[in-house]
């Protein structure tokens, strides 16, 4: 199991999507993960009738409960028309879950999911994998098999549930693409034990997200959806004050889909060995409400170093 580095979680997935760790993987199932899955129908993930808009309003699914599944079904209710997803693509998604057995409703988010990421269950990213952008997706699977013994009772799904997941395949994530950063560009220096000092000068942050290189490596070049391993430290340019770091810890290991806009732009197209800094505006980061999450409204500045492509 790795640390968990709480400030590189996108704020975009619910809790309840995502698994409790990640693991170290294989080279056969690093392999398995660049190529698709396959996925069978059942009757039960056949049974379930959607309607509603697509990609606007909440999915209303129709089924005759209780349905049963010994494992995990899917069915691609309506195949969209565009570009077929991949492993590593991050798409923008309307998740809406009921429970099998009762019938009832349990929740209905959107959420940013990548494509085969090993932190999400795979009851929710089996909606997404390999089918076209414009797709509505239903996948039937035990709950025992997703939340575990212990289900999830705040949202009403038992151990000994079925659940029923909808998916719409909004659209595909494209990163934003980072400016060069060059001028104001902050100080860094070697602390103690080694922990880097950044800082930032006296002006007001950069308004969009700009990158500046500061030892370009000559590594493997980084790609949308591979998982890295890195050293960082981030600052808040409003408070100026370190919120989270590796440095002094472990490195922090993650897929490249599973941060913020902002980070993953500032590592895509970099080679192991680069060590850079970002500063990310909350369009790219947070987001501009402060009550919606903890970093919410704040300019973010991380310095990276990519230490390896797993």
């Amino acid at each position: 199991m790795h640390r968990s580095h709480r400030f590189l979680v996108p704020v975009l997935i619910p809790a309840f999507l995502l698994t409790a760790c990640s693991s170290d993987s294989s080279e056969e199932e690093d392999a398995a993960a660049e190529q698709c899955r396959e996925y069978s129908a059942g009757a039960s993930s056949d049974a379930v009738e959607v309607s509603g808009t697509f990609g606007e309003t909440e999915p209303e699914a129709t089924f005759e409960a209780p349905l049963d599944a010994d494992g995990l079904q899917r069915t691609v209710v309506d195949e969209g028309d565009g570009e077929t997803t991949r492993p590593g693509d991050s798409v923008s998604t309307i998740v809406t879950v009921y429970n099998g057995t009762s019938g009832e409703y349990a929740f209905s988010e959107s959420a940013d999911l990548a494509v085969a990421d090993e932190q999400v269950f795979e009851a929710f990213t089996a909606g997404i994998e390999c089918v076209p952008i414009g797709s509505r997706v239903v996948t039937v699977a035990p709950v025992a098999d997703v939340y575990g013994d212990a289900g999830y009772p705040d949202l009403g799904l038992n151990a000994d549930d079925s659940m029923v997941v909808v998916v719409d395949v909004v659209e595909k994530d494209v990163p934003p693409e980072p400016a060069e950063w060059t001028e104001n560009v902050p100080e860094v220096e070697s602390g103690e034990d080694g922990v880097p000092v950044v800082t930032l000068p006296d002006t007001d942050p950069p308004a969009d997200l700009q990158l500046a290189v500061l030892e370009e490596g000559d590594g493997q070049e980084v790609e949308s959806g591979d998982s890295v391993t890195v050293d960082y430290q981030g600052t808040s340019w409003d408070t100026g004050e370190v919120f989270d770091q590796s440095y002094g810890k472990e490195p922090a290991t993650f897929s490249t889909s599973g941060v913020v806009e902002g980070f993953e732009a500032a590592l895509v197209g970099q080679r192991v060995g680069t060590r850079l800094l970002v500063s990310i505006p909350p369009e790219y980061g947070y987001g501009e409400d402060p009550a919606a999450a903890e970093l919410g409204g704040q300019t973010l500045v991380f310095l990276i170093e990519i230490k390896s492509i797993e």
